[in-house]
């Protein structure tokens, strides 16, 4: 595929330029894999990993070892190597692996590389330095460096300039497995109430990214890992946005709540979250019972004035 992810990379970039031509190339394998359809091996219920999650950590593995021999690689897939260095790749070499097993075409390839100067503690975050996610369905380059803002296929990328939550389209994800221990279903439903619509796309890189280029006005979601959100975190910010947990406090890494935003619409969204914890405001989820007795109901009424 040819076009707008060839854009020059800016030239004040150090560390994007290299590691976009690495993800281009992870994702044209991606592509053929999609393309041909892959065997899918099952852990879990539904949690997927596939030849091509492998291939493309494979790759991305062997081709950032080469570009940059003294930084560390910790992947999605397993690869654990060289992280006691002071600069460290978090790499998803497929986010939205459900979505490519069943031939949706929503993902992509992230890499976020973090900065960890010595004396940083095992258990401490270090600082976002680059960031790189690459749709190859639709050929979108996402980047960023520390200080030098963010770009969708070398152009400049901003957050929107919605103010309101009332009008903002916000996205969230929910677990490939224990779902039933998740709350997120009532998150969803109030969100969905008052907001322009929610969206569940299935891959929390791109909709990060998407909250970076002002696709979306938020992104919400429980219980990310680093690879998921190393990238797109560094986009959000270098886009002019915010990210923090659901209280409004520094977001780690590792998280067990992410919330990106335009910064327009985040306090909003941290006191909504506020009233939703405490049980404030809610509105009930009506069972298949109650909606089919609903439904009876309204048939009755229509049917007595005809």
């Amino acid at each position: 595929m040819s076009g707008a992810a060839e854009t020059a990379i800016p030239q004040d970039f150090v560390y994007v330029p290299k590691a976009a031509e690495i993800a281009r190339e992870a994702g044209a394998r991606l592509r053929e894999f999609f393309a041909q359809g892959v065997e899918t091996e099952y852990k879990g219920d539904v949690d997927l990993v596939t030849v091509a999650d492998r291939t493309s950590e494979k790759l991305i593995r062997v081709r950032l070892s080469e570009a940059f021999p003294e930084h560390g690689i910790y992947g999605e897939e397993g690869t654990r190597e060289r992280l006691e260095g002071e600069f460290r790749w978090y790499v998803d070499p497929l986010d939205g692996t459900t979505n490519f097993a069943h031939g949706f075409p929503q993902f992509c390839v992230s890499m976020g590389l973090e900065r960890r100067p010595a004396g940083t503690k095992p258990g401490e975050d270090g600082t976002l330095t680059a960031a790189v996610i690459y749709d190859p369905m639709r050929d979108e380059l996402f980047t960023a460096e520390r200080g030098c803002g963010a770009r969708l296929n070398g152009k400049p990328a901003r957050v929107s300039r919605t103010r309101q939550l009332a009008e903002a389209l916000l996205a969230t994800g929910f677990p490939c497995h224990k779902r039933q221990a998740n709350p997120n279903i009532h998150f969803y439903q109030e969100f969905t109430l008052r907001s322009h619509g929610v969206r569940r796309a299935g891959s929390a890189a791109l909709d990060l990214a998407y909250v970076a280029c002002g696709r979306l006005d938020s992104f919400w979601e429980f219980n990310l890992n680093p690879w998921d959100t190393a990238a797109g975190i560094l986009l959000v910010e270098e886009a002019g946005g915010r990210v923090t947990d659901f209280a409004g406090a520094h977001v780690r890494l590792r998280s067990d709540e992410v919330l990106a935003s335009n910064g327009s619409i985040h306090k909003e969204l941290i006191g909504f979250f506020g009233d939703m914890f405490a049980g404030r405001g809610l509105s009930p989820i009506p069972t298949p019972e109650e909606f089919a007795r609903a439904r009876k109901n309204r048939e009755q009424g229509l049917e007595s004035r005809d």
